[in-house]
């Protein structure tokens, strides 16, 4: 470790400076507590554990559970011994799971009681893992995570720089096969200062962890609440009833939310008359009658954003109020700039692909070096996203590049590619176009517009069980509809937009 360099455990050593009995963690499923002090000591023994275990530094240590105080842990021994966390989403199915471990080759793995089984049938496609381990200490069929923590925390100080890997997130499928995009110390602990900046967190503030923590809202969120010596409570899995008692409870401050979280719970505090005008700060993305209705109950104010997981969570940031329908104004570290097809600089008003350079840019794709080249060209990394800048300087957010078009239900990233290649492998399918539509739970939803072989029939929810029994099941299509052609291009091509003007509505 340099002169100049500061990693995600010198912030947790840190911390204990600054805030060593102050409440880092309380756990909402058994109601456990961890102060900043005890938090360094757990995470110094998980450490020493790993490395008992030869978990070295740049080994990949895999995740594969719900939240939990164990699984942040393993972000701090991580930090601590070099190693990088592959965090899995627990909702993607067994081929998907696969894949993503083989893609970044995790020599140890962690998981819950409840995946455990999915796991165990893959073992034998799955050589780079070398040990198993129980996510939780409530047992399991696989090594115990106690016997990491039976140690006095004397782990082997190693070299580490804040440029160094620490986390690979896997993105959607641009090409049918997601892409794991890595992160550095040096990305979180930028994210962290501009949260902390923008929203002013402070130790007063108690973050309500609703995302799950293989995801870049839900990790960056609770490691810049944690930074500030604010107090993450954390939740397995989002349930409203519990989400309105602890805003009420433990007067939580701020939360992160993806429709439908937000509206669930403004209609529990209705019913139930819980307090909730603690909570002051939320961002994330909603629609403007669910923003404005949680600013009128709680005189709170809703942050709105654009980022992605390759912009280490954000680029542009800023409160709804400041001009309602844009994502905020630039970070203070994010060059972000609209381009051409040709990558030259639009001038503000005119409509390009979003692009950024500076320290929240992440390292790139795993094992995907051309693919970084193309991202990374002209100094800038290409987003995929369309918008444009207006005079006052707020980006306004456009939809997705034509070869990188994106579905967002619930806050999760569908690409349609990936939801076309598995309905195509339906025998009875010819044909199809897959596209987001407005969705009232969601904020959007998936169709998907088929063209069946001569002579077939299909149930609409026969092939959406088709599809939800291939991919993770928020991939697969609410919204289906047959027609008897699409329209093509010249070239003959589907023509996409014109599919889109046609079969826009919720027809199913």
């Amino acid at each position: 470790m340099g002169l100049y360099d500061f990693t995600i455990y010198d912030l947790i050593s840190r911390n204990v400076v600054c805030f060593g009995d102050r409440l880092a963690w309380f756990e909402v499923d058994d109601n456990r507590t961890l102060t900043f002090a005890e938090f360094k000591k757990s995470v110094d023994r998980l450490a020493c554990g790993l490395q008992e275990a030869s978990v070295q530094k740049m080994d990949r240590i895999a995740v594969l559970g719900k939240n939990s105080l164990e699984y942040f842990l393993l972000y701090g021994a991580a930090a601590a011994t070099g190693a990088i966390v592959l965090p899995i989403n627990w909702r993607l199915s067994a081929d998907e799971v696969c894949f993503n471990l083989n893609d970044c080759e995790p020599t140890v793995i962690f998981v819950d009681k409840e995946y455990q089984e999915l796991i165990k049938k893959t073992k034998k496609d799955l050589p780079s893992i070398q040990k198993y381990y129980n996510l939780k200490p409530d047992g399991g069929a696989f090594l115990d995570f106690k016997s990491l923590m039976n140690n006095k925390g004397d782990f082997k100080q190693i070299d580490i720089s804040s440029d160094d890997g620490f986390v690979i997130i896997h993105t959607a499928a641009v090409d049918g096969k997601p892409r794991g995009a890595l992160l550095s110390h040096n990305n979180l602990l930028c994210s962290n200062l501009h949260l902390n900046y923008t929203l002013n967190l402070t130790h007063k503030d108690v973050h309500l962890n609703l995302l799950p923590l293989f995801h870049v809202g839900g990790l960056f969120m609770a490691i810049s609440s944690f930074h500030a010596g604010a107090l993450n409570i954390n939740m397995s899995k989002f349930d409203a009833e519990k989400a309105v008692e602890i805003i009420d409870d433990k007067k939580a401050t701020v939360l992160f939310d993806f429709a439908p979280i937000l509206s669930s719970i403004l209609e529990q505090h209705e019913k139930t008359g819980r307090n909730i005008k603690s909570l002051k700060k939320i961002l994330g993305i909603d629609t403007p009658e669910t923003i404005e209705k949680y600013q009128k109950t709680t005189g709170g104010i809703f942050y709105c954003l654009y980022g992605q997981t390759e912009t280490s969570f954000l680029a542009t940031l800023g409160p709804y109020n400041n001009k309602p329908g844009s994502a905020g104004k630039m970070l203070h570290l994010a060059g972000v700039r609209i381009m051409d097809n040709y990558d030259n600089p639009l001038p503000t008003g005119q409509t390009g692909e979003i692009t950024l350079k500076g320290p929240a840019v992440f390292k790139g794709y795993w094992n995907l070096p051309r693919v970084n080249e193309h991202v990374f060209r002209e100094g800038y990394h290409h987003t995929g996203d369309m918008g444009r800048f207006d005079e006052d300087g707020f980006l306004w957010y456009m939809g997705r590049t034509p070869d990188k078009e994106l579905i967002k239900p619930g806050g999760e990233n569908v690409y349609p590619y990936e939801v076309e290649k598995v309905i195509l492998q339906h025998p009875d399918v010819e044909n199809v176009v897959v596209f987001g539509v407005p969705d009232p739970k969601w904020k959007e939803g998936i169709k998907a517009v088929c063209v069946l072989k001569k002579g077939k029939t299909l149930d609409r929810q026969d092939l959406i069980s088709f599809v939800g029994k291939r991919i993770a099941s928020y991939k697969k299509p609410q919204y289906v509809e047959f027609v008897s052609d699409l329209p093509v291009l010249e070239d003959g091509s589907l023509d996409r937009a014109k599919i889109k003007k046609l079969y826009g509505g919720l027809r199913e």
